[in-house]
């Protein structure tokens, strides 16, 4: 039967697609294309009559994974049925009222408090079974400790990480393959860290969106009423307007014409009857509630034709395959090109010069390729890396494959690495853009990084070329001469070893003192001897220095830099006044008393149970259900693996 076959097609690819999106944090297809898919599935399932047990139409989600202590919820959360035609959120209302608001594109968290303070966090995980993330959502940006409130409540909301944190994140990683795809990804990962200080980094942000019954609370019998008693009480409510079926459709215009101007991702609207007690009678399918309904933003396409694909080459020698297209009108502003991120999504569209092709912004913001129309597939995959000529090898990655240049001295990875060398956490060179540098290597003014310290002879040259000037050539001179005084941690940074972040660096500078001599030769048993490095960043330190042109490279820089130590603040008493308690296997300590001796001499003090008074829990199974464990949850106390505490002893975290 070709229809079954279909379904069973269909309900693989949709279940592989959002196990990678839930579980793995990473996407398999765009939001477009899951919708069209699961709309063909739904039709054929009512076409047929036969749906699959483990059909993406009747199961929500699937099983958590990760190392977070599992919690079952007290009722499934159900996921929303949902429309892309605004009459059909009028017809839904019909003579009602309703509170249309964002459907927010991040990691849906349920917080309880217990006697005015938060008591626990819970990710929605699969609707059933969600993760329990406590000590992380206390680090949120925007929600409250304690409230006035004194019973027992329940509050559901999405955690977010705007755009502008999220671009701020993305700019701070040097490797661009490194970076984030996008804001909820970024979020999912966010919040689920078992180490609770990333998720304080990252300013994760909360909005409220429903309040579970309070009989004793007194509570009007209207959704709108609530979002403004859960502000009263501190938390940000998510955006909303009252709408009636005859207003709806003004309503979400409004809401369209402001998504270019948010700083926080979404994905739709949510429109929910204002009534909660007639929301509530109306009961649930096996999948939906049928109280709300989520409205997905019908992209807007536009067909153009393909001009081009420009393969863009990065520091790391990975060569992204980017569509340029006829200039099309979407959303309001001018769209010519969309990323097709690897080699696997390039020959799934069977792409061609000249090929009509349909393109959207996804969520209204990032252009994406929709659908070829023509499908000709005369696109080649270039056989020679457009910046240095090498030859190029297709790798085997995580979400299929992708193109390297294998040349080590590829232009484009050199013109990377000078940019990252001169960067503001490297050696901080202002006036270096990569325009200018692009320039410099190609009237060979420079070959490698140190030769940024022997301009002078090129002076004439430079003041003479386009946008240059005597003015501009002393302002960068000034620049390049104050960096040469230096810290080291700052040089072994602005190399651009794999692997090696600015923290990193500065750990490893810590561990030797500060003794080149020591770095570059230490070995990679060493190396992971530093809290912190692992096996991967330790061979790739290693690998660098055993480079002979690595190790000329840094030869000539040492001639040209001078050293000065890196401010680090005395640590002697860094526990003063903090309360802990051991628990658990050790592994840095013969046994709990040395680590105990440790502790009191940083001006801290060991107790033998946990009580209100603890600070800190010390358990190397962070996520154990132990009856001590249990007892610094319910309490609110933070709990420390043995490598958190060193880390934090060694000066490279924090308690906050």
């Amino acid at each position: 039967m070709e229809q079954l076959e279909r379904i069973k097609e269909l309900v693989k690819c949709l279940n592989d697609a959002a196990r990678a999106y839930y579980q793995e944090d990473r996407e398999l297809m765009s939001n477009r294309e899951y919708d069209a898919l699961y709309d063909e599935l739904t039709a054929l399932e009512k076409e047929t009559g036969i749906t699959l047990a483990n059909s993406p139409t009747v199961h929500v989600g699937y099983e958590v994974v990760s190392e977070l202590e599992k919690q079952v919820h007290p009722a499934p959360m159900l996921s929303l049925d949902k429309t892309k035609e605004v009459d059909a959120l009028a017809e839904w209302l019909g003579d009602r009222q309703g509170v249309l608001s964002w459907k927010m594109d991040g990691l849906t968290v349920v917080l309880t408090y217990r006697d005015g303070r938060l008591s626990q966090a819970v990710t929605r995980g699969d609707g059933e079974v969600g993760e329990v993330i406590t000590n992380n959502a206390r680090t949120f940006r925007n929600i409250p400790d304690q409230i006035p409130y004194k019973g027992e409540l329940t509050v559901r909301g999405e955690a977010v990480i705007k755009y502008s944190d999220f671009e701020a994140i993305n700019a701070s990683i040097e490797d661009v393959d490194a970076r984030y795809k996008n804001p909820r990804n970024l979020c999912s990962g966010t919040v689920r860290q078992l180490n609770s200080r990333i998720t304080a980094q990252r300013n994760v942000h909360f909005f409220a969106f429903h309040l579970v019954d309070l009989p004793d609370a007194g509570l009007p019998n209207s959704v709108a009423a609530r979002f403004q008693w859960l502000a009263t009480m501190g938390f940000d409510v998510v955006e909303y307007e009252m709408v009636t079926g005859a207003t709806v459709r003004e309503a979400v215009q409004g809401f369209a014409s402001r998504i270019q101007g948010n700083d926080f991702p979404s994905d739709g609207l949510v429109l929910i009857y204002d009534d909660v007690a007639y929301g509530n009678s109306l009961g649930v399918t096996a999948k939906f509630p049928r109280n709300a309904i989520a409205f997905k933003w019908a992209d807007e396409l536009a067909v153009t034709h393909l001009r081009e694909i420009e393969w863009s080459p990065s520091r790391t020698g990975l060569i992204n395959p980017v569509a340029v297209f006829d200039p099309v009108e979407l959303e309001g502003t001018s769209v010519s090109r969309a990323s097709l991120h690897n080699v696997s999504i390039l020959e799934s569209f069977e792409m061609g010069i000249g090929d009509e092709i349909s393109v959207y912004k996804a969520n209204m913001i990032i252009p994406q390729v929709a659908e070829n129309l023509t499908k000709s597939g005369t696109i080649t995959i270039p056989k020679h890396c457009p910046a240095c000529g090498a030859p190029t090898e297709i790798r085997q990655i995580k979400d299929g494959k992708a193109l390297y240049c294998t040349n080590e001295y590829c232009s484009a990875k050199k013109r990377k690495l000078f940019s990252h060398f001169v960067s503001r956490n490297a050696m901080n060179i202002e006036g270096l853009s990569e325009a200018t540098i692009e320039k410099f290597l190609e009237e060979g003014f420079i070959e490698d990084v140190y030769d940024l310290y022997r301009l002078e002879p090129y002076r004439m040259q430079i003041v003479t070329l386009e946008g240059f000037g005597e003015k501009s050539y002393d302002n960068l001179q000034t620049s390049i001469a104050a960096s040469r005084q230096t810290t080291l941690s700052r040089l072994l940074y602005g190399l651009g070893i794999m692997n090696i972040g600015a923290a990193t660096a500065k750990l490893i500078c810590r561990h030797f003192q500060d003794d080149l001599t020591a770095i570059v030769s230490a070995s990679a048993e060493e190396l992971m001897e530093i809290e912190g490095i692992g096996e991967v960043t330790a061979e790739s330190f290693v690998a660098y220095f055993e480079n002979e042109d690595n190790q000329r490279r840094v030869r000539e820089l040492l001639k040209e830099l001078t050293f000065e130590q890196e401010t680090r603040e005395p640590q002697s008493r860094i526990l003063e006044g903090m309360q802990f308690v051991i628990t658990g296997t050790l592994e840095h300590f013969a046994n709990r008393d040395e680590l105990k001796d440790l502790i009191e001499q940083k001006g801290g003090k060991v107790t033998g149970s946990v009580t209100s008074k603890t600070n800190y829990l010390i358990n190397n199974d962070v996520t154990s259900s132990s009856s001590k464990n249990k007892k610094a949850r319910e309490l609110g106390i933070p709990i420390l693996s043995e490598d958190e505490l060193i880390r934090i002893l060694n000066g490279e975290g924090s308690y906050e």
